[in-house]
């Protein structure tokens, strides 16, 4: 109610300057308290008696007004002033007001009251709601060593001073929404109803250090322009919301307790977010949130989710925390970020990184300032496990001693620039002798679930199945992330995917297809050294056993010589014997000594030159197959084994 509406209640008759007080009558007097004459407020303080009710609403106040009329209700024995049903509503204190060891049997008002000093009240019981709604007060607002047994409301009261308070316990609501102060301190007050200060503003610093919130706190587009202290706070029952919040400077939970999910979404805070010692039996909500300042967040042990998606970090900030998921979709660091998690999934979907961001799984826990051991109740698990970097520009991406089996790669821009470090662990092929053990990607391992079923990981729901001309790509950026790490053998296994998805790619043409299956199973793609050394093996034993039986002739043909004398001089001729064919049975051919002369005879093709043994026409012909393939199989093996040794 302003100034110039009318009253609901009897209306003073004393005029001013040609403006009508606002006060009420009283009793049956034609003037308000501060407009009875002597005998008239004499005869009403007269009539007064501790636990009376009192109503002065609208009634003009200064300190030695509020006393005179508190002398009466005053109790001999205990010198406390006890009052019934208190209504000051519309008031205004000229000066300060101080009200000091005070019972209210019932509410006590003084909405819309104006002080042009300050509010101070000491040692006082509310029985019923202390109201303060719509209150101007001019200087500091101190209620210290108060309890109130059934509401709060400050709504919209503004407090150009501090507001201190310091409140033993609220036992019903605590509606500080909208209110205006300067700063603003809570500590250690019990709050037993819901709590709100929505759209509160404070101009300064606000403290709520140790305070207990039974039934949760809406700070729902609360802005407070410096630091914000939480710690030791406890959010009981219901959620702790934060939502559009505007904090100026840091925000500490350190020792805090959430026993309900704690929302932070679209929230903007300017330091840093200490959770150090704080218990929370639920997940954390920072979407959309924006960090303009905040250098650290954590460390933040959080057996549920951690939820980023959408937050913007405008200055460099270390992350740390354990938690069951931390969910970073369409996050945006605009500068660099490092997130050292443990237990976690990672889930960095369309993120936007313009600054180095590295994610690293920490094998160790956390250390409080304190030096102690944080604990981790309700996580459990090995390591950190990035499940998706779709849509992400990894040029300024680092994942480091992280488990990849389950991420989702296809759609990543920059692959090839994406920096694996430490020991980074993909999925392996099902087990078996079908199955080659080597690194897979997630995707392969959904498109094979479909092609191959058991023992391949099919696609969880609502992920996309590719086929292999999209992962033959996404393999080969990934090869050359490695091999520009200079870490060949690590690029190896995702030489040998993107030759798999080659192979199998429909629209590849045949004869590059054929081609591919034939490098697979001579070599594994020049991979497997084992694979090409067994070829090589069968392919010499099945030259020596065919040169055993047809290629070397029967017997070592004698040179027969022919000359002729003319004069003094002579010319000689020699004409060789075609080599004569081995006869008789292969069992008589499988000799020792046609074995040494076979065996020499393929050595010789495949590493050293031409042995020099005399063929029958098949050994001559069995001898230039083996110097084409037998060396290219022996290439093979070494070029294998070079793959895994080479740095």
């Amino acid at each position: 109610m302003t100034g110039t509406d009318t009253p609901e209640w009897p209306r003073c008759g004393h005029t001013d300057s040609g403006e009508r007080c606002r006060g009420r009558t009283v009793a049956a007097y034609p003037a308000c308290l501060a407009h009875l004459d002597g005998t008239e407020r004499t005869a009403y303080l007269a009539s007064l008696t501790p636990g009376a009710d009192l109503d002065h609403r609208g009634t003009p106040f200064t300190q030695s007004l509020l006393d005179e009329l508190l002398a009466p209700l005053r109790e001999p024995g205990s010198g406390r002033v006890r009052v019934g049903e208190a209504a000051f509503d519309e008031v205004r204190f000229t000066g300060d007001a101080e009200l000091e060891g005070i019972d209210f049997g019932g509410f006590c008002s003084f909405a819309s009251a104006v002080f042009d000093g300050g509010l101070y009240v000491q040692d006082a019981c509310v029985g019923g709601d202390l109201r303060l709604s719509a209150a101007q007060v001019a200087g500091d607002a101190w209620f210290d060593d108060t309890e109130v047994k059934a509401d709060a409301w400050f709504f919209k009261a503004r407090i150009e001073g501090a507001l201190r308070f310091c409140v033993r316990r609220i036992g019903g609501s605590a509606m500080f929404k909208g209110m205006m102060c300067g700063d603003a301190y809570f500590s250690g007050a019990r709050m037993a109803g819901v709590t709100s200060f929505s759209e509160a503003v404070v101009d300064g610093e606000a403290a709520f250090d140790g305070v207990h919130f039974e039934q949760g706190a809406d700070f729902t587009k609360t802005r407070i322009a410096g630091r914000a202290c939480f710690d030791g706070a406890r959010f009981l029952v219901n959620s702790a919301r934060f939502d559009g919040a505007d904090i100026g400077g840091d925000m500490p939970f350190t020792g805090a307790c959430f026993e309900a999910e704690a929302s932070f979404e679209e929230t903007a805070i300017g330091g840093d977010l200490s959770f150090s010692g704080a218990q929370l039996a639920a997940g954390v909500d920072f979407r959309r949130a924006v960090f303009r300042r905040t250098a650290r967040i954590g460390p933040l042990i959080c057996p549920g989710r951690v939820d980023l998606s959408g937050a913007v970090f405008e200055a460099a900030v270390t992350l740390e925390a354990a938690a069951r998921e931390v969910r970073c979709r369409q996050t945006r660091w605009a500068r660099t970020a490092a997130l050292r998690l443990r237990y976690a999934r990672v889930d960095l979907s369309d993120a936007v990184l313009e600054f180095p961001v590295t994610v690293v799984g920490r094998s160790r826990p956390f250390v409080s300032p304190e030096g102690g051991v944080m604990a981790e109740p309700g996580l459990t698990g090995s390591r950190v496990r990035v499940t998706s970097v779709k849509g992400v520009d990894a040029a300024y991406l680092v994942l480091a001693d992280v488990d990849l089996t389950g991420c989702l790669f296809v759609g990543t821009v920059h692959l090839d620039q994406l920096r694996l470090e430490g020991r980074c662990l993909l999925a392996s092929p099902p087990p078996g002798p079908r199955w080659i053990r080597r690194r897979t990607l997630a995707e392969e391992q959904h498109w094979r679930a479909i092609r191959y079923g058991g023992g391949w990981t099919p696609a969880p729901s609502g992920v996309e199945t590719y086929g292999p001309g999209v992962l033959a790509p996404v393999y080969r950026q990934l090869r050359k992330a490695l091999e520009d790490g200079r870490n060949e053998p690590g690029a190896a296994d995702f030489y040998y995917g993107e030759m798999e998805m080659r192979r199998h790619d429909a629209a590849v043409s045949r004869g590059e297809r054929t081609l591919l299956r034939l490098y697979w199973v001579l070599s594994g793609y020049g991979l497997r050294a084992v694979r090409a050394l067994t070829w090589l093996v069968l392919a010499m034993t099945a030259t020596v056993l065919a040169m055993m039986l047809w290629g070397l002739p029967q017997a070592a043909p004698d040179p027969v010589s022919a000359g002729t004398a003319d004069g003094r001089r002579i010319t000689l001729t020699t004409t060789k014997p075609e080599p004569v064919n081995p006869e008789g049975s292969y069992a008589k051919r499988l000799s020792s000594a046609r074995l040494e002369k076979s065996m020499r005879v393929v050595a010789n093709s495949v590493i050293f030159r031409a042995s020099g043994q005399d063929l029958t026409t098949t050994g001559t012909y069995m001898e230039m197959t083996a110097r084409l393939i037998e060396p290219a199989l022996l290439a093979l093996a070494v070029l294998a084994v070079r793959s895994r040794v080479k740095r």
